[in-house]
């Protein structure tokens, strides 16, 4: 017997007891609720006569958009300075951005730029170690952090204004002068292999690694995986050697918060000029093509739901129609109104969460996705249901009021992305580092006002493929049904994600076989 207020739950009859007394005192609750029912009830003739006067705030024009610009300037180098100030708090942060990321790591060690990021910063420099950086920044509230990405390195620093020179001294003597320590190398080894034995568990990391590896080919620069093998071939001597080879690059610096520009951009040139012209990294040749139509498959036992990924190739922000793809992106599946979520969740009630589009990388395609999570008894049914909205860009005509929806949703959405001096610095400094215009956001802004209904249909013929479209499911094989077989595109094919031991032969990740 288990009590709740004044009620208790009876084990025997299962219901609520509650005395007279109390429910004479629920009478008005239930009255209300009573009242309430029969408003939902009601025909809807008589609801939509009903007034809503949400509808009548009057909504303001947006503003201009014009980000204040921080201050560039060029070295005589060739290193790129930007300065922002911001007095609003008593901080000061940088950053140095380095050409060069896990896309140029040799394939046999790949990995190494992630480890390198962890232990740039963990082993510190010959003046002060890694843990003893830890204990005074700590006693400071500061940070020195490093990283390593897809195409380049990093290292950032904050601290309050007080202690921004001495932070910045620690800073440049890690950028400049690290000691790589080969215990801090094996501590980001292990850390990677418990990621590596791992990354099999959640079935949405599976689909989407396995999915862009359909997209760019399985040893793309673009999709590599670490291995136990990969990782244990990395040593201290490639670490350094990584760091040579980058550190006189182009480097980006870039610097916000409570400080004048005149006497921080002196410290900066003193700290930074004197450094070697800067060698750029050799240009890149990839190739990218569409993938191959398919449905392919991976099994995974464990779970009572499938992660279904629609992909194909995408394009970069260099494309002149990207304005039109976004808008066209946010009405195909960019929020709750999308035609995707509308028709496969709301309508059909066939998922849990249903969304995707087009998107734009800054330097190469990045791909085309949709992702569909549904049970596994309407994985067919789900998929069918998004491909349909999918070919439906090309045969259902695009709306006044889908267009005016989209248009206000990602332009408001500038308020936030854009609304502090440290986003527009973050944002300047990516268009730098990739060869974009200083005004691209006002442009790129322009010229999403601009799409017309004529534009968008002209889009969804151009980019918009089913036939080069690639399906991925993720789930339990027995609780799928109708079978994959159903969607019409031939015996789904079997990808192997077995995790290679070193000295092991075993199916290589995102290899493709015909399931039995």
């Amino acid at each position: 017997m288990k009590s709740l207020a004044s009620g208790q739950w009876s084990v025997n009859s299962g219901r609520w007891l509650v005395d007279s007394e109390q429910c004479v005192k629920c009478l008005p609750v239930i009255a209300l609720a009573c009242a309430l029912l029969g408003a939902l009830a009601a025909p809807p003739s008589l609801l939509a006569q009903q007034s809503k006067p949400w509808e009548q705030i009057p909504i303001p024009k947006l503003h201009d958009f014009k980000p204040q610009q921080p201050k560039r300037i060029v070295l005589k180098n060739g290193i790129i300075l930007f300065l922002q100030e911001d007095h609003e708090l008593p901080f000061v942060s940088g950053s140095v951005l380095i050409p060069g990321g896990a896309r140029d790591e040799d394939a046999a060690k790949t990995g190494l730029v992630g480890m390198y990021g962890d232990a740039w910063r963990t082993s510190g420099t010959a003046k002060m170690s890694g843990d003893a950086l830890d204990d005074l920044l700590e006693a400071k509230a500061a940070h020195i952090e490093t990283g390593g990405g897809g195409d380049s390195t990093s290292l950032s620093w904050d601290s309050l204004k007080g202690d921004a020179d001495q932070v910045f001294a620690l800073a440049l003597d890690l950028l400049l002068r690290p000691d790589f320590k080969a215990d801090k190398l094996g501590l980001a080894q292990q850390q990677v292999a418990t990621g590596i034995v791992r990354r099999n568990d959640d079935e949405s990391g599976i689909a989407r690694r396995e999915s862009t590896k359909l997209v760019y080919g399985p040893n793309s620069p673009y999709d590599r995986e670490p291995e136990l093998a990969t990782i244990g071939a990395v040593t201290v001597e490639d670490l350094k050697a990584w760091h040579d080879r980058t550190i006189g690059g182009k480097l980006i610096v870039s610097v916000s918060g409570d400080f004048d520009s005149a006497p921080m951009e002196a410290k900066l040139r003193a700290a930074f000029e004197g450094l070697p012209p800067v060698k750029a990294l050799p240009a890149r040749h990839d190739v990218f093509s569409d993938p191959k139509q398919s449905v392919y498959f991976i099994d995974k036992e464990d779970v009572n739901q499938s992660n279904v990924e629609i992909v194909g190739l995408g394009t970069d922000r260099h494309n002149p129609d990207v304005p039109t793809l976004a808008i066209m992106d946010e009405i195909l599946g960019g929020g709750f109104a999308s035609r995707l979520f509308q028709k496969v969740r709301t309508e059909l009630g066939l998922a849990y969460a249903v969304g995707g589009g087009l998107s734009f990388d800054y330097d190469h395609p990045a791909t085309f996705r949709v992702t569909v999570l549904t049970k596994s008894a309407s994985t067919v049914d789900a998929t069918k249901a998004a491909m349909g909205e999918i070919q439906g860009l090309n045969s259902r005509p695009f709306t006044a009021e889908e267009l005016a929806r989209a248009k206000d949703d990602i332009l408001n959405s500038f308020l936030f992305r854009y609304d502090t001096k440290d986003k527009v610095l973050a944002e300047r400094v990516r268009l730098e580092f990739y060869g974009y215009p200083a005004d691209y956001l006002e442009t790129y802004k322009a010229g999403l006002e601009k799409v017309t209904l004529a534009d968008l249909t002209a889009a969804a013929k151009k980019y918009i493929h089913p036939e080069k479209l690639a399906i991925l499911v993720v789930g339990n094989g027995p609780e799928i049904k109708p079978g994959l077989d159903a969607l019409g595109l031939g015996p789904a094919q079997t990808i192997d994600i077995t995790i290679p031991m070193p000295g092991r032969p075993a199916g290589a990740p995102g290899h493709a076989e015909k399931k039995p």
